[in-house]
């Protein structure tokens, strides 16, 4: 059966059209069940999937502890004009609140503020509301207040395959920077020619990767360069 299903294509079809459809990254362990593959026939096929696609409008990606199609980095600009337009970036404020969470999580709205200097209400409810970060129980001390962490969505958006892959910063030398791919609003809008008023520090503010640009429009209200194809 293993043997039928590698030799007439039929596994390495079955993956192709499951991680189209996916909305999210999906393990080897979940695509075994799906197909009745073996664990070792999954891994090689995916290779194969990745060789294939490499030059291709849409690649593979290992990312938050899957695997999942995305569009290709030399695809930008013709995506960004396609889904960028009308979309909206995070701000400098909740790229700094976000880069807390990810770095000291699990973390209250109080550290935040403590790191901050300013109520932070308003943008932990933006970083919820678009799923970069969550409620992770509560903290048992007085007040046993909310705690919060990144999410699986937040893993996707940076292309991190686990938070071990995030920068290396030293935690209490000063604010911390998200050094990732992705872009601010007021980046973006100094990028188009625009005058902005930033209200925090330059070093607060995320820089990005051309290399791994393709990534940047993962904050817009929908994704923007490396998305999975819906039907």
């Amino acid at each position: 059966m293993q043997t039928q299903l590698i030799e007439t294509g039929v596994l390495q079809r079955s993956l192709e059209a499951l991680l189209f459809v996916a909305s999210e990254a999906l393990s080897i362990e979940r695509l075994s069940k799906l197909t009745g593959a073996e664990h070792v026939d999954i891994a090689s096929t995916l290779q194969q999937i990745g060789t294939e696609y490499a030059e291709r409008g849409m690649v593979l990606r290992e990312i938050a502890g899957g695997y999942r199609f995305a569009t290709s980095p030399a695809a930008r600009e013709a995506v960004e004009a396609y889904l960028m337009p009308a979309k909206t970036n995070l701000s400098a404020a909740a790229m700094e609140s976000l880069a807390i969470v990810a770095y000291r999580q699990p973390c209250t709205r109080a550290e935040i503020e403590a790191v901050r200097g300013v109520n932070v209400d308003g943008v932990v409810g933006t970083l919820v509301d678009r799923r970069f970060i969550a409620e992770a129980g509560r903290r048992e001390v007085a007040g046993r207040p909310l705690e919060y962490r990144t999410t699986n969505e937040f893993l996707e958006a940076f292309g991190l395959r686990s938070l071990e892959e995030l920068p290396p910063v030293d935690r209490d030398s000063g604010p911390l920077e998200l050094a990732l791919p992705i872009e601010t609003r007021a980046a973006s809008e100094q990028r188009e020619g625009r005058e902005v008023f930033t209200p925090v520090a330059p070093d607060a503010v995320a820089t990005q990767s051309h290399e791994e640009a393709a990534w940047n429009a993962a904050v817009s209200d929908d994704p923007a360069d490396e998305v999975a194809p819906s039907l």
